[in-house]
């Protein structure tokens, strides 16, 4: 039976968006996750939804307990997870608003645990990670904000910084070269983690802001981010409501 997992921030955790909601508090060997968990359904689906950094945004990005997250998703019985974030244009093309749905990963991150692996004394363990992103979930989100009518990417790389301070020019230059199209500071290690639990994961990210390499106006603040998420986050939500019963 399909249950589906959402991870979110600001505006995404709302118990409203569910029928039948009720809290749970849950622990698992990594520790506790970052919000109790909201259950409910959307249209008879079964979800969970997460509060990626806890439902006062108290944890920064490297404080965030990823693998308790997982962990706690996956002992709830969640075969699919649909992530969301705001993130950063590392391209014109891609503005302030727009939906993007992510393939691709760069893992920029360095003070993380990325694996449930400690130990390879039972076996090496080498999870395959060159499609990251569910290609079925990512089908779904992609078809479903077009007939929304939503200014949609259906594809793009993310790359994942350590945070909490934003990249320098020459970093963001940078991320360009690399082939990066948007930046933030979640995606990763989450997308990692949920393919060593073997569950399927999709990321829709909303671009807020165009970084720091963008010379021709001023980089990237924390109130830009979060005047054009509010403004936008209904987007997102609605994207989510149309989309989550047609998971199979």
């Amino acid at each position: 039976m399909r249950k589906v997992g959402l991870i979110g921030g600001s505006g995404l955790d709302n118990p409203d968006l569910l029928q039948d909601a009720e809290e749970k508090t849950v622990d698992t060997p990594y520790g506790a996750p970052s919000s109790p968990l909201m259950i409910g359904k959307i249209q008879e689906v079964a979800v969970v939804i997460l509060a990626r950094h806890g439902k006062r945004h108290q944890y920064s990005p490297t404080q965030v307990n990823y693998r308790a997250n997982i962990r706690a998703l996956k002992d709830q019985g969640v075969t699919h997870i649909i992530a969301t974030s705001a993130c950063g244009s590392l391209r014109q093309e891609i503005g302030r608003g727009d939906l993007v749905i992510i393939d691709q990963f760069i893992d920029f991150t360095r003070h993380r645990n990325i694996t449930f692996v400690e130990s390879f004394e039972q076996g090496a363990v080498h999870t395959p990670m060159a499609d990251p992103f569910d290609a079925g979930l990512r089908a779904l989100l992609w078809e479903t904000s077009e007939k929304l009518g939503f200014t949609t990417h259906r594809a793009g790389t993310m790359i994942t910084i350590e945070g909490p301070r934003f990249s320098t020019r020459a970093e963001s230059k940078t991320f360009r070269l690399w082939g990066a199209d948007v930046i933030n500071m979640s995606i990763a290690p989450e997308v990692i983690l949920a393919n060593e639990a073997r569950i399927p994961y999709a990321a829709v990210a909303m671009a807020t802001d165009y970084d720091a390499w963008k010379e021709d106006e001023a980089p990237v603040t924390w109130e830009e981010i979060l005047e054009v998420f509010n403004r936008n986050v209904d987007n997102v939500k609605n994207l989510l409501l149309h989309t989550i019963p047609k998971i199979n």
